[in-house]
């Protein structure tokens, strides 16, 4: 009986070894880098660099760490996902950020829009995911019947779904991106559906060949989007929405966000800022609004929750056919202490370094742009600062606290400093 159960214990310790093997393969002990498949958790060394050959899972109850400087190299042929049971901790610095791409060949004009790999994907299980000052790109391949998350019904569950690059679905978890960018991307951003959640200090650009937003918020998000810069997104900056039935309902603080050329490579009802729709509280003040298509746009069939509040936002549209698109309408929500004007021109922001004529259809984004505001901006000094985030407290995941940003007495993302 007992040599039975020497055996047995024996072959279990085997079939771990092999699980983890595979799922960690030929990584140096002094640099850390290597390649994953399968199975994966522990900690990718500062650093570091590792190949994902396949798609990867973090199981429930296991954690992965990604220090900083990390860089994750998706194979463009296998396509990998990366998926989220357990918790997923990737903390970059400002030095040395963390960046999931594909390798530098392929990192080319023809594919700005990437589809090159899947993405991120937290199932119901993940409690806590945290992007800090990481970089994430080339990502929103099509799902087919053989990908992992149709297989186990993760997001939208069937194949010919373009993946976002992150995908959050566990109204009692915990999501932080902060100080990280999202570009060249297929479609989606991000696609969230329940958690606490603060979306602080990013950048989205070039993302969305024919559809997608920045940021959408389904119900059960409890959120803070705070100082982020969103670029031609090729539908919205933010989609906010309780569609889905979950508790609690969705309630997003939106504050001191920079738009630019948001909407226009969608020209259609879809296409536009900030859609607001299905009973979804929101609190939206202290945003800029440049050269976007709509303002904040509701639908009308469907609309937001009457203790909703919209204060303290600024427009400005380089010429009259975009000026005329976010005047205030049924669908066009006007907000108390707007800044808004009705002819080409006014309300010049006094960007440091951004030409405000620049084409609305551009997706390109220049690194060089300094969206920061010019001493005499009509944007400085008009900022609400009364109304409270929801994660002023912080949320707390490993250990370290995050917490939202204060709304600043400037509108927009940034204020004169550099």
């Amino acid at each position: 009986m007992k040599a039975k159960q020497m055996f047995t214990c024996l072959v279990l310790f085997m079939a771990v070894l092999i699980s983890c093997e595979k799922a960690n393969i030929d990584v140096d002990p002094d640099t850390g880098n290597g390649s994953a498949i399968g199975e994966v958790s522990g900690i990718w060394k500062r650093g570091s660099v590792q190949h994902i050959n396949g798609d990867i899972i973090i199981p429930e109850g296991q954690s992965l760490t990604i220090e900083e400087g990390v860089t994750v190299i998706m194979d463009a042929v296998a396509k990998p996902e990366i998926v989220v049971k357990g918790n997923l901790y990737a903390e970059g610095s400002p030095a040395f950020p963390i960046k999931f791409t594909v390798d530098e060949s392929l990192r080319t004009e023809e594919n700005k829009f990437g589809r090159l790999w899947g993405g991120i994907l937290a199932a119901p299980s993940c409690n806590e995911l945290l992007l800090n000052h990481t970089i994430i790109e080339y990502a929103g391949a099509t799902t087919s019947d053989a990908s992992t998350s149709v297989k186990q019904k993760l997001y939208k569950g069937k194949a010919g779904e373009n993946l976002p690059a992150l995908w959050f679905a566990n109204v009692k978890g915990k999501l932080v991106v902060t100080n990280s960018i999202f570009r060249n991307l297929q479609e989606d951003c991000t696609y969230i559906e329940g958690g606490k959640i603060i979306f602080s200090n990013n950048q989205f650009y070039t993302t969305g060949l024919t559809g997608g937003e920045a940021i959408n918020f389904k119900s059960g998000c409890l959120a803070d989007v705070a100082n982020n810069l969103v670029y031609s997104t090729n539908t919205n900056a933010l989609k906010l929405s309780n569609s889905g039935d979950r508790d609690p309902q969705a309630y997003i603080i939106a504050y001191n966000n920079t738009f630019v050329n948001t909407g226009w490579r969608r020209p259609t009802a879809k296409g536009g800022s900030i859609w607001v729709e299905a009973t979804v509280r929101v609190s939206i003040f202290n945003n800029m609004f440049v050269n976007t298509r709509f303002g904040i746009k509701r639908d009308t069939k469907a609309k937001e929750d009457a203790r909703s509040i919209f204060s303290n936002n600024y427009y400005y549209g380089y010429n009259q056919t975009t000026v005329n698109q976010f005047q205030p309408t049924a669908e066009v929500i006007a907000g108390t202490n707007d800044i808004i004007g009705k002819t080409a021109g006014e309300n010049e922001p006094k960007f440091v370094n951004y030409p405000t004529n620049t084409d609305v259809n551009n997706a390109i984004f220049n690194t060089t742009w300094d969206f920061h505001l010019q001493s005499g901006s009509p944007a400085i000094g008009k900022g609400k600062t009364d109304i409270k985030p929801l994660h002023t407290a912080g949320l707390v995941l490993n250990g370290i606290t995050y917490k939202s940003p204060d709304p600043s007495s400037y509108i927009g993302a940034f204020g004169t400093g550099n």
